[in-house]
């Protein structure tokens, strides 16, 4: 079977300080790491650079080369102290979670390029699958790179709705066993069509909703679940960027589009052969929220094996 997982950036290990506790074995996911002497060495060939030997060694004695083991940020202090299960605030979070909301009316104050940067190393705080890493993060700084990318979703979906206005091609496309061009056209065409001519007529931005910013969120290849990796590091940016006095909002049609025309993410510089997962809209919230909203109930499903 061909190694998924090669060692490019393997753990080192100082014989001296190492006391052979055995403990950096027991949470190295790929076994690349044995006993040997009473000390621990690198016997396999194989590893994730999760660094998880090096966070649990008790005396300091393992090194992960190539990695940035404490993030730097620009526009604050982290606290890069080491958090236990157990010792957060659940309660905080929660209230961050529920007080978070999506955005859709922002002032003209524009962002600093280094708050968008601090997002984006949040961002990669998130989990990955087999520590992959391979998201991508692409920052659309001022306004006028926000409307650039929103004309070239709007004329997109001007394309798609020419088509979908045409009751023989929706036909005939449902009969080939391809309806997706008669949804499209039930859910969807009426309030596109309304959406583009208030921007055509009016600048009136029913896409972005006027967001100063944003940041587009893809992956390169090779990750083993690149969805997922980029939607767990989005979801850290949409949370950090509230308690930053900032308002988001995901842009699901910038991500369709962006799918369906390839021209679009090669305009704004993104290589082809990256995916894009998610489209945050970023800035300065002009909408006083005073209180919490609820969510729909949920029933969890439960299996007893």
């Amino acid at each position: 079977m061909t190694d998924q997982h090669p060692r490019p950036h393997g753990p080192t290990i100082d014989p001296e300080k190492c006391t052979g506790c055995g403990l950096c074995l027991t949470v190295c996911p790929d076994q690349t790491l044995s006993l040997l002497g009473g000390k621990a060495v690198v016997s396999g060939d194989r590893c994730l650079a999760c660094a998880h030997c090096r966070a649990i060694c008790p005396t300091q004695a393992i090194t992960v080369s190539n990695l940035a083991h404490d993030l730097l940020f620009h526009t604050f202090t982290a606290d890069i102290r080491y958090l236990p299960p157990g010792q957060g605030d659940t309660a905080q979070l929660v209230r961050l979670m529920l007080s978070r909301r999506s955005c859709r009316n922002y002032t003209n104050r524009t962002l600093d390029p280094q708050l968008l940067e601090d997002l984006v190393r949040i961002g990669t705080t998130a989990p990955s699958g087999t520590n992959s890493q391979a998201w991508t993060f692409t920052i659309l700084p001022q306004r006028s790179a926000v409307e650039s990318l929103g004309s070239l979703v709007a004329a997109y979906f001007s394309q798609l709705n020419r088509q979908a206005a045409n009751p023989v091609l929706r036909n005939l496309l449902r009969l080939l066993g391809r309806p997706a061009l008669a949804k499209y056209y039930h859910r969807y065409h009426h309030s596109i069509a309304q959406g583009l001519r208030e921007w055509s007529e009016q600048g009136r931005d029913r896409l972005f909703h006027g967001a100063p910013a944003a940041i587009i969120i893809g992956s390169r290849p090779g990750a083993s679940c690149p969805k997922e990796d980029a939607l767990l590091a989005t979801q850290n940016i949409l949370l950090a960027a509230h308690t930053m006095g900032l308002g988001s909002c995901l842009i699901g049609f910038a991500v369709a589009a962006m799918a369906k025309a390839p021209r679009i993410q090669r305009t704004m510089g993104i290589p082809d052969d990256e995916a894009i997962h998610a489209v945050i809209a970023l800035g300065y919230p002009a909408e006083p929220y005073q209180r919490l909203t609820g969510r729909k109930p949920i029933t969890p499903r439960y299996f007893v094996g």
